[in-house]
């Protein structure tokens, strides 16, 4: 598989993941709540996403399948990662009102210095990108390997 091919199908996954992210995540929250249906939604559109493009380009992946769905989801990983920082970015004081509510509620009696609550931020997005980096990966892996062996068996 080129590296073009992989820019593609990297392109291709985020699409469809953010297609059918929205909607499900819209029908997950009125019936989940806003705690648990946004991630519920996202995990369920990764997994579908990465089955539908490991079905599409299984013809380009069966060259060297497990290098090149590890590639896929290596690059998509990393693709989701930045969109979830770019998005704490733009949500900006009220990313920082819920680190800072998050914390003391943990914390209650708590002081800190503005740049002892910078790191706090840098340590809430460290740890969105660990559990999210973990997940992510995962999932786009298992679902174009799965995504991949469905095209493989209705061909034959």
């Amino acid at each position: 598989m080129r590296f073009g091919d992989v820019i593609i199908a990297v392109a291709s996954l985020f699409l469809v993941t953010v297609f059918i992210s929205y909607p499900l995540e819209i029908v997950l929250i009125s019936t989940l709540g806003l705690q648990s249906g946004p991630p519920i939604g996202a995990a369920i559109s990764v997994a579908l996403g990465a089955l539908v493009i490991g079905y599409f380009f299984s013809g380009k992946i069966t060259d060297n399948r497990k290098e090149a769905i590890v590639k896929i989801s290596m690059l998509f990983t990393v693709l989701m990662l930045f969109s979830i920082v770019l998005n704490n970015a733009v949500l900006g004081e009220d990313f920082s009102n819920w680190v800072h509510e998050s914390y003391l509620e943990s914390n209650p009696a708590a002081s800190l210095t503005t740049f002892e609550w910078f790191l706090v931020g840098g340590l809430f997005i460290g740890s969105q990108m660990f559990m999210n980096g973990i997940v992510l990966f995962l999932l786009s892996l298992i679902g174009l390997f799965f995504g991949s062996m469905l095209r493989k068996k209705t061909n034959t």
